[in-house]
């Protein structure tokens, strides 16, 4: 078992291996966990080339920024402070227990304090603790393998088949071209992350897929989700269609 502790950022959103995750960075807790996170890397002038690695997990209740945090509309209240602020007294529990490690090629500190962040999703991880001691959460992770199931190969030929129908049934919808016009990936468990990440399904359902046993489980369940969604944007023409291989940028 391989474990690891990592600097724990929730989001609202799911993060899937192979994935871009784009970041706008203000939270005083966040801040401080981007610039230790610059303190290590290929560019950071210190003697390491390690990743800059940190957990991404998905929040359980919607929860995101602290209560009247910065940038929200309240500003004479008192925020909550402090790392584990809006999660409650035992934060652990306010996440889904399986997340992913995401790894950040770029980090840019803004002139206000803040940070632009861009980050790629690398390996699922099981949250096994959760530590709020220092200016930002902390976890301890259990890396997850990714076994590929019975008959992977076939059943990611059929999700392609079932997303780029569903591609275009979205693209119809919203009266715009087809964005998967380019080549799509052929190995199964790379087609499993890139349909859950790009469908337009709600954080529950993308979670599901995240911690699917096995690749083909993944498959099996996103063409029954493919094939349900198809059939619910032709009577509904203006569900929202997403971006092929981006995550929404998180406002923490």
């Amino acid at each position: 078992m391989t474990t690891a502790r990592l600097p724990l950022f929730p989001l609202n959103s799911v993060l899937f291996p192979g994935l871009v995750l784009p970041l706008n960075v203000f939270e005083e807790r966040y801040r401080a966990m981007m610039r230790d996170l610059l303190k290590s890397g290929p560019d950071s002038g210190a003697d390491s080339d390690e990743p800059r690695r940190f957990a991404v997990v998905a929040i359980r209740d919607g929860r995101e920024v602290a209560p009247t945090g910065p940038g929200m509309p309240d500003q004479t209240a008192f925020p909550e402070k402090g790392p584990a602020a809006g999660f409650g007294p035992d934060p652990i529990q306010a996440f889904h227990q399986v997340g992913c490690i995401a790894d950040a090629a770029t980090i840019r500190e803004r002139a206000d304090g803040s940070f632009e962040v861009l980050a790629t999703g690398t390996a699922r991880v099981k949250l096994l603790s959760v530590d709020a001691s220092g200016p930002y959460l902390t976890a301890e992770l259990e890396e997850l393998p990714e076994e590929p199931g019975e008959e992977a190969g076939a059943l990611a030929e059929g999700v392609l088949r079932a997303f780029r129908a569903y591609q275009k049934r979205l693209a119809g919808a919203r009266e715009r071209s087809v964005t998967g016009s380019a080549e799509l990936p052929d190995e199964p468990s790379v087609v499993s992350y890139l349909v859950a990440a790009a469908a337009v399904l709600d954080v529950p359902a993308k979670q599901r897929l995240l911690q699917a046993p096995d690749t083909a489980t993944r498959l099996r369940e996103e063409l029954k989700l493919l094939r349900a969604e198809t059939a619910v944007i032709r009577h509904l023409p203006s569900l929202p269609a997403v971006d092929l291989t981006r995550s929404p940028t998180s406002p923490n």
